[in-house]
């Protein structure tokens, strides 16, 4: 039986010694003129493309089953929890975020699917990272019958994948948040979109 994923320290973390994040220090000037500072991180791996990764809202459709999409749990020792969130992944060289969102969602989920749309660049927490990316809508259509892919994880990934059907989504999420999940922003307000635009519109 595996183990439960837990931090076992934390301490700081010598510049020098960073592989994927780089510390900024950014002098800057604000509307008056007057000279500021601000601290920053950023990502170390940010390819010709300028965009660092790239998430995947599914839509999967079936015969016989309502609207569903995709969404994974996996454990971020950043929040020492298991995070409830899009399929997502960094960009590799040489390749275009639509090729990575059709990657990653294979990779993560075993599903393979068409891009339908991708959004510009966006940020999500620019106060204090450099990090952006793109979201992707990717659709899956399936066949009556078909079973369920095998993921293609890489050594050391543990991503559970959950297929939930739209018009549950919200409740799902705020389900997760009771059980004591962190429910990525992304997700979240994608979610709650899809719900105001049921309920309150």
């Amino acid at each position: 039986m595996p183990q439960e994923p837990k931090v076992v320290k934390v301490e700081e973390l010598p510049a020098s010694e960073a592989k994927w994040v780089a510390f900024q220090k950014i002098s800057w000037q604000d509307q008056t003129g007057k000279d500021r500072l601000w601290e920053a991180a950023a990502r170390k791996t940010r390819k010709a493309t300028g965009v660092d990764a790239v998430a995947i809202s599914t839509i999967l459709r079936h015969p016989l089953r309502p609207p569903s999409t995709i969404i994974i749990l996996q454990y971020r020792p950043p929040v020492d929890a298991v995070c409830v969130e899009f399929p997502a992944g960094l960009i590799d060289d040489k390749e275009s975020p639509s090729e990575a969102s059709v990657r990653e969602l294979h990779e993560e989920t075993g599903y393979k699917g068409k891009l339908a749309f991708i959004s510009p660049t966006i940020v999500a927490d620019p106060g204090l990272s450099t990090a952006n990316m793109q979201l992707a809508t990717v659709e899956v259509n399936l066949e009556e019958g078909a079973k369920e892919p095998e993921q293609a994880l890489d050594d050391g990934e543990f991503i559970e994948r959950v297929v939930v059907p739209l018009d549950e989504l919200y409740d799902r999420l705020v389900k997760y948040d009771q059980e004591g999940k962190t429910v990525d922003a992304r997700l979240w307000h994608w979610a709650a979109g899809w719900h105001a635009a049921k309920t309150m519109l």
